[in-house]
């Protein structure tokens, strides 16, 4: 019954609306825009948190994974995606009601940020679960987990695990939530006290994270010992396994995933906001690591990790030591991006190199491989039971194997800043957003947002097919990143509107 029921009203919800663009108004628009946040905050929120997206009827909720009622997600397009578009939505709207929207998104990361300075892919509020967690709002209770327990058993005291307390770098996981952190702290004119603390406490962390060579690894529980990370230029093995060995590989200098893009990015920012050099400096040194790990002829490109001997090195049972043509792409705008904000020559010198590089590695089909092969450039695949192979018959397909080719693209913007007369002029990565011209486009995506709204203030849309999902495909669905998406094209067409008065 609940599953008819719920179909119905999808469909309801699916029927096209016989308004046109022109018909809508400003105060319909706000009204919309109020009545979504308000249903968002009141039906979604888990005390200001977001998981990725929830069955309509609330049955399921997920983020990367299936997630109860008490847990919030941070990896995008989770709560600080969520907080940002909040955010997004004062700037361009003035309304401060948005603006105590983000402020208690940004509370939320607050109860779950870690003592080891970030934040984990998930934020749990249940009492009992955050006991597992080294939160930092939660210090002293977190504290007592690590304390064994006079009468318990040798076994008992073997099985009690610490509270987890690994800061992740992966899928821009703490780095979203500390852009998002970085600009609700600057738009409280840095005054809520919690809020600026905690960002002033993660750029620290993640500064103490960095390596002496200017990397940083995918998760990190503590700073490094130096001692154990020397500064050396990347180099090819002399011999790598073909059978995944099963190590501990979080430690690793990591592109993958563009975890230092994003990194280098955080940086760029953090020095924008708080007027200090030194996250600057930091953004630098991860220049000056990209530059050590470009690996020599005749393969002058970038692995996806790197072990302290900066070797390219095994990472999942799917990400072989290999030369890579997904992140590499990555590693060549970053080193754009350097160049844009240093003015420094250096960190154009690796590209052509590696573009010649990876153009004699086109696939037949136009794109690049995911790895090749160290020593003869092949392709490398694994079949579905991760049998490392150079065939692409068996491919599992949850995973890239093959990636997107946008080295041309980047050859041009490689070629426009050679011959560039005002380097390091790039224009500031943290402005406030403005209102745009009121466009027929934005009329037409403004309106669509209105006529897709339930009555009650919630997009609902059928599910997609996820991997690791308990929604069926075409179940009636909530999701976070059309809910970000929507609210702030109806805030651009408020302001657009606002202003061509």
């Amino acid at each position: 019954m609940r599953r008819t029921t719920m179909v119905i009203a999808l469909i309801a919800v699916m029927i096209p609306s016989t308004a046109t663009a022109d018909d809508l108004s400003v105060d319909e628009a706000q009204q919309a825009l109020r009545r979504g946040v308000e249903y968002f905050r009141d039906h979604v929120s888990i005390e200001g948190g977001y998981l990725w997206r929830y069955a309509a009827d609330f049955s399921e909720r997920e983020g990367e994974v299936p997630a109860s009622a008490t847990t919030a997600w941070v990896q995008p397009p989770g709560t600080p995606s969520v907080g940002a578009a909040y955010l997004d939505v004062y700037e361009l709207t003035g309304d401060k009601y948005y603006l105590e929207a983000a402020r208690e998104t940004a509370r939320a990361l607050v109860q779950g940020q870690l003592q080891s300075g970030g934040w984990d892919y998930r934020i749990e509020f249940a009492p009992e679960d955050r006991k597992k967690h080294a939160y930092c709002a939660d210090k002293n209770q977190s504290d007592d987990q690590d304390k064994s327990n006079a009468d318990e058993t040798p076994h008992q005291k073997k099985k009690k695990r610490p509270p987890r307390n690994t800061t992740t770098l992966d899928d821009n996981t703490t780095q979203a939530a500390l852009r998002f952190m970085m600009r609700i702290d600057r738009a409280l004119i840095f005054q809520d006290q919690p809020i600026h603390e905690s960002a002033q406490f993660a750029l620290q962390s993640l500064l103490d994270a960095q390596y002496p060579i200017g990397a940083w690894p995918q998760r990190f529980s503590a700073a490094p010992d130096s001692e154990k990370f020397p500064v050396k230029s990347a180099s090819f093995p002399d011999e790598w396994s073909r059978t995944y060995p099963a190590i501990d590989y979080r430690s690793y200098y990591t592109f993958n995933d563009n975890t230092i893009a994003d990194m280098v990015d955080l940086m760029f920012r953090a020095a924008e906001i708080y007027d200090d050099p030194q996250y600057m400096a930091a953004a630098e040194r991860a220049g000056d690591f990209i530059l050590l790990a470009q690996l020599p002829e005749p393969q002058p490109g970038w692995a996806q990790q790197y072990d302290a001997e900066m070797h390219p090195a095994w990472a999942r049972k799917f990400e072989p030591p290999a030369l890579t043509g997904a992140e590499s792409q990555g590693v060549m705008r970053t080193l754009l991006r350097l160049y844009d904000r240093t003015g420094k020559a250096k960190f154009l010198q690796p590209i052509p190199r590696a573009l010649a590089y990876y153009q004699s590695g086109v696939l037949s089909d136009g794109r690049l491989a995911r790895f090749y092969e160290i020593g003869t450039n092949t392709p490398l695949y694994f079949t579905k039971d991760y049998q490392l192979t150079y065939s692409d018959d068996d491919m599992p397909t949850h995973y890239g194997f093959k990636t997107r080719n946008n080295l041309d693209a980047i050859a041009k913007e490689y070629d426009k800043r050679k011959n560039s007369n005002h380097p390091g002029s790039a224009k500031p990565l943290t402005e406030l957003k403005k209102a745009p011209r009121l466009s027929a486009k934005l009329k037409q995506r403004a309106a669509a947002v209105v006529d897709a709204q339930k009555e009650n203030g919630a997009w609902i849309e059928p599910a997609r097919q996820r991997n690791r999902s308990n929604i069926p495909a075409n179940t009636p669905c909530i999701n976070s990143q059309t809910f970000s998406d929507n609210i702030v094209k109806l805030a651009r067409f408020i302001a657009a509107s606002k202003n061509s008065r």
